[in-house]
């Protein structure tokens, strides 16, 4: 039998094409795909978005791989009277989830915000404490098996490093914090447990946080994961500071996840910081500039904000478990509402058409 001998460009040409397209049969087609050997990219949904039209609900299922609720199971929500519950759209973002392949994270067992009535009004330890086992049994028991994270505890510390003044630690001190992560551990022994606050790269807050993780460590009791809730903006903080804080974090031995990320584009009123919603301000023209479009040079700075940080999580993916966005496109996004009702804000790498925006863009080209 007689072998054909190519032509040597012949060869170069084929290996040449077959090269590209293999090239391009591997390129990431989500952000979800682009860090799946890393870490989880996650988003929040309201309900709107639970209900979403078929062009975002198709956005939802390729973009992300684990979903959160952004508000309805919180306690005023989820159990607004003892005995009194509401599962209607949990229940609908677990199938959800479940129709998508994707993951859920809880939120929140315990925090000191749009909290039930009931349990404002509690003042003894002892009904604080079966109050708060009542609940986590309640929650976590409907979800068990079905949670891959729980938010046991959110926002418990002051921005100087000191425990907040909630209703917890006014009935039953400090003991309330191992409390709930025992709780949850008894109820949903098989996903991590995680604290989670906002303004979590200042030093104070930092130096705060650490000092009751260890303390509910030496307790004895399961906590899995530290959650930096990333509400920043264009110029703070600095990267410097959030690698200083996932290292920090991380030294403790949990995981570390950013939770509730989006980049304010708009300027912040003067004598509002971080994230505690029960802050608020006028409507300004100063402070909405961007009511009809976001400016390129604006666009430009918001995209090259978000290549730094992911570029960051990337050197630090032995760290960070899951990177969630606080909504999906800057329609959705609570920054339109926070701290200064009625803005148009920019915050996401989504458009209000749920376009991919610069943003999104620069985040899939970074150098990986």
């Amino acid at each position: 039998m007689k072998l054909r001998v190519l032509p040597l460009a012949f060869v170069a040409v084929l290996a040449w094409s077959c090269k590209e397209k293999t090239t391009e049969e591997l390129k990431p087609e989500s952000i979800k795909e682009l860090f799946a050997d890393d870490f989880l990219i996650g988003t929040a949904l309201n309900n709107r978005q639970i209900d979403a039209s078929p062009d975002q609900a198709d956005l939802i299922a390729k973009e992300f791989n684990v979903l959160t609720a952004e508000n309805v199971m919180k306690s005023m929500l989820i159990h607004p009277a003892p005995d009194s519950f509401n599962f209607e759209y949990p229940d609908k973002l677990f199938a959800l989830a479940e129709k998508n392949g994707q993951k859920v994270h809880g939120h929140t067992l315990v925090w000191h915000s749009q909290l039930s009535p009931f349990i404002n009004e509690i003042e003894d330890s002892t009904a604080m404490a079966e109050a708060l086992k009542a609940h986590i049994e309640a929650i976590a028991g409907r979800y068990k098996g079905k949670v891959y994270s729980w938010d046991v505890v959110n926002e418990a510390v002051e921005g100087d490093g000191s425990l907040r003044q909630s209703v917890f630690l006014k009935t039953m001190g400090e003991g309330y914090l191992p409390f709930a992560f025992k709780q949850a551990a008894l109820v949903e022994p098989d996903a991590d447990l995680y604290y989670n606050d906002y303004s979590m790269t200042g030093k104070a807050k930092r130096d705060g946080v650490i000092k009751m993780v260890k303390m509910i460590q030496e307790s004895g009791a399961k906590i899995d994961g530290i959650g930096m809730q990333g509400h920043w903006h264009l110029d703070s903080p600095s990267l410097q500071e959030i690698e200083e804080s996932i290292i920090a974090y991380s030294d403790l031995g949990v995981k570390v996840a950013i939770t509730e990320l989006d980049i304010d584009v708009l300027p912040s009123p003067q004598g509002v910081s971080g994230a505690e919603i029960s802050q608020s301000a006028e409507l300004k023209a100063e402070l909405d500039p961007y009511t009809d479009g976001l400016p390129e040079d604006v666009s430009t700075a918001l995209a090259k904000r978000y290549a730094e940080i992911f570029a960051l999580f990337y050197k630090h993916r032995d760290k960070i478990d899951r990177v969630t966005f606080w909504g999906v496109n800057d329609g959705d996004s609570w920054k339109n509402g926070f701290p200064v009702r009625g803005r148009t804000n920019y915050p996401l790498l989504f458009d209000r058409n749920n376009g991919r925006k610069a943003a999104y863009e620069a985040i899939m080209a970074i150098e990986r």
